[in-house]
């Protein structure tokens, strides 16, 4: 019996895509540079077992397997290699269980992010994790690459959340890590090994995630800055005088300008502002009032041009639409790669001039904006596709980024992944020593190698 056979018998044949129209959809996430391939077939189990059938056809059939959740990622992890099986796990998309008494959730994998944000809300409670694509975005695959957002500053990227998990191995056999206590130590960490592993070491089927009392609604503090140098100084004195702010976010001249034209609308101190600070604060009341207080000073303090401050939750979510749509605004001037690179928060100047820098020696615009709260920065290069030339000098400004983030401290990911765009930068990373733990790892877990090969390391 073929393989296809195999699955359709096992799945059922409308949960086996091959129609190459329908499966080109789930071929490639939301990075089109990553490079990707033609698969076998797309399939869409509905429980764990038809995600065990899957998993086990493909082992002995020794075909390669390659993870999806809703396909929001932006570093190519979920994009499929030549002759793949495509494993989405959307249709797993069951809340199981709120215990409001332990605050915690089971969830399946493609159970919508701000769906799960939503319901837990209606018993009192809060799910942080807050990736952009938050609304559409899966818990999947926000486990796999271990999403941050901009919340992060408060409450921590996606592993910080995460209790337990179940897991498909290569063999078919499932696997529970963690537990339901706020404190175990039993065994080695498996949990934290899966959360940020991007499909490569097994299927997350299953996650016991920790909740948090509901905050209160935000107070949003916006300062206008006439430099970067500025704005960073106000982040390093936030963070030396102990504020923790509930998000805070940086955005440089070129996104505020791109945003002012896609909203049609001024921010900041009237046009020509070298830098903008939101900030919110979800502590409520009084104490709200104070950090709001005190961040304002700060930002005064370090040369701020103009500073405002609101608790009415309209107006805030109005001065945060111009965070959110970052994205659009750029996605409206051209083709873009955004660049994921996380720094000492006292670099964050450092960084973005560097990106200045670099825009003047490729000839294209670079706007900067990110989660200044954790230096988290996301520096995207604009270009012309159609134009010659213009994507190589592209790839190479987005490599000169990586290697400034690296040379200031910083990572090459801070919440998007490795993926099939960044191998390469992860060796230079880790080291030598440590892409050989990585490579023993997948090994030992994975040892035909069959789950998303090609994605984050190499096995050669």
């Amino acid at each position: 019996m073929t393989l296809l056979s195999t699955l359709r018998e096992e799945l059922g044949a409308e949960a086996v895509l091959t129609d190459p129209d329908v499966t080109a959809a789930y071929s490639r996430d939301e990075m089109p540079l990553a490079p990707a391939g033609v698969p076998l077939a797309v399939v869409l189990p509905s429980d764990v077992a038809g995600v065990q059938a899957t998993v086990r056809a493909c082992a002995e059939a020794g075909v390669p397997i390659v993870p999806r959740g809703a396909g929001s990622g932006i570093c190519g992890g979920a994009n499929a290699i030549e002759g793949c099986v495509v494993l989405v796990t959307t249709k797993l998309d069951e809340i199981l269980e709120i215990d409001a008494d332990n605050r915690l959730a089971v969830v399946q994998p493609g159970v919508v992010n701000l769906h799960l944000r939503d319901a837990v809300a209606k018993h009192g409670l809060f799910y942080p994790p807050d990736p952009s694509s938050y609304d559409w975005c899966t818990i999947g695959g926000n486990l796999a690459t271990n999403a941050g957002g901009l919340c992060c500053v408060k409450y921590g990227v996606t592993t910080d959340s995460v209790l337990g998990l179940e897991v498909v191995l290569a063999d078919g056999s499932l696997l529970r890590t963690g537990r339901r206590t706020v404190k175990g130590v039993a065994g080695y960490d498996l949990t934290k090994l899966f959360v940020g592993s991007e499909g490569t070491l097994g299927v997350i089927t299953q996650a016991t995630l920790a909740l948090r009392p509901l905050p209160q609604a935000p107070g949003t503090l916006v300062a206008a800055f006439s430099s970067t140098r500025d704005a960073g100084a106000a982040v390093s004195r936030i963070v030396r005088e102990g504020l923790v702010p509930s998000l805070m976010e940086i955005m440089d001249a070129a996104t505020i300008a791109a945003v002012e034209d896609h909203l049609n609308t001024d921010l900041g101190a009237g046009s020509g502002s070298g830098a903008l600070l939101l900030c919110q604060s979800d502590a409520g009341g009084e104490v709200a009032r104070r950090e709001l207080a005190a961040l304002r000073q700060v930002c005064a303090d370090a040369g701020a041009e103009m500073t405002h401050a609101t608790e009415d939750l309209a107006e805030g979510n109005l001065l945060m639409q111009a965070r959110r749509s970052v994205h659009y605004a750029l996605a409206a001037l051209g083709a873009n790669m955004t660049d994921d690179v996380c720094v000492p928060r006292t670099r964050i100047a450092d960084l973005i001039e560097g990106c200045e820098r670099i825009s003047d020696d490729v000839g294209l615009r670079i706007a900067v904006c990110g989660h200044a709260g954790d230096g988290n920065m996301h520096p995207t290069v604009v270009y012309d596709a159609a134009a010659d030339g213009e994507f190589d000098r592209a790839r190479k400004a987005f490599d000169a980024i990586l290697d400034l983030g690296l040379a200031l401290g910083g990572t090459v990911t801070g919440e998007h992944g490795v993926g099939k765009f960044k191998q390469d930068w992860l060796e230079r990373e880790i080291g030598p020593v440590g892409l050989r733990v990585h490579q023993r790892l997948k090994r030992a877990l994975d040892p035909d190698g069959l789950f998303n090969p090609g994605s984050m390391f190499s096995l050669e």
